[in-house]
């Protein structure tokens, strides 16, 4: 099937593989539970059986595939999948999926792979020697370094972990043993929590009246609806979380001066009273050199830059 490439993009809860072409054209996606307690010989084998449905038995040129964690892109073995239960640590991804499929497989940590898709087929299509940061802020927060457009993923690819940068050097734990981490001040979980202990202490009544007082219908939609029909302790919260983005980006924008910030993932939807105070930030904690000429923009890809991040590194690796 020369010209056919395979994209796999695994979450903790969802499995979607997709069939498609250099292009970025998708011809084929199947979603599928992770169901990940079965262990990874499991996983992986229903993967693989899912990859012969798209292409219809037919052998696909090359495949990539992005998990949710630390992965060697070299040798296609998986360190630490946080969100993934069963022992995942020294699990020979790729070359288990190659002996299955008969064809090369490309690894990647799953936003690295975002990362791919955004270069490729999103804000990075047709522009050349691009430098670009992309973040994914959702459950968690990961990221992406393209310099003149090439992923950068250092010795264990693993470069790139934006949300475990130290904002507040004795701030929350956080899940990977240190505190203070980006992760726990903006990522999703971090702006939730600040909410429901407004909604909890009576200081988030429009909040209140969209989820019917029930926290667990508390999500980056309602927060933002609730923002918008005038909570300002609501707005308040997101302009926080934007300020600990914005002193991230600031200092990575300082180190590397990007042409562009690509900010994706369920957070971003939130929009301009994200992104404002996120712009002012940068502009504020930047005094080196002028900042207008950097793009600090939403994903162009939405939900889809797995999938296609996972074609862009079948079809050209990591470089765009």
């Amino acid at each position: 099937m020369a010209d056919d490439f395979v994209s796999i993009d695994v979450g903790g809860t969802t499995v979607r593989v997709a069939r498609g072409r250099a292009d970025g054209t998708v011809e084929q996606v199947v979603e599928f539970p992770t169901d990940s307690h079965g262990g990874p010989d499991d996983v992986l084998g229903r993967i693989a059986a899912q990859v012969d449905a798209v292409c219809g038995g037919g052998r696909p040129e090359r495949v990539g595939i992005g998990l949710p964690g630390t992965v060697d892109p070299r040798t296609g073995v998986s360190h630490f999948l946080p969100n993934m239960p069963g022992n995942w640590r020294g699990v020979a991804v790729g070359e288990t999926l190659r002996r299955r499929l008969g064809c090369e497989v490309r690894t990647l940590n799953d936003v690295r792979q975002h990362t791919m898709g955004e270069l490729a087929f999103g804000h990075g299509r047709g522009r050349d020697r691009l430098t670009m940061i992309y973040v994914g802020i959702g459950t968690g927060i990961g990221g992406g370094i393209v310099i003149e457009g090439k992923l950068r993923l250092g010795p264990l690819g693993a470069a790139g972990e934006v949300g475990h940068m130290t904002i507040l050097p004795s701030g929350p734990r956080c899940g990977c043993g240190n505190r203070g981490c980006l992760e726990t001040l903006a990522s999703g979980p971090a702006l939730a929590s600040a909410a429901i202990r407004l909604l909890d202490t009576g200081q988030a009544p429009e909040l209140y009246r969209l989820v019917g007082g029930n926290a667990d219908r508390v999500n980056g939609k309602t927060i933002t609806e609730a923002a918008a029909a005038g909570d300002t302790s609501i707005r308040e919260v997101i302009a926080t979380s934007a300020e600990y983005l914005g002193l991230a980006m600031a200092n990575l924008v300082t180190a590397l001066h990007p042409d562009m910030i690509v900010i994706g993932g369920g957070v971003s939807l939130i929009g301009d009273m994200l992104f404002e105070p996120l712009r002012a930030t940068v502009r504020d904690r930047v005094r080196m050199f002028g900042t207008d000429d950097i793009e600090i923009v939403p994903s162009r890809l939405g939900d889809d830059a797995g999938i296609l991040g996972g074609l862009a590194s079948a079809a050209f690796g990591t470089e765009a």
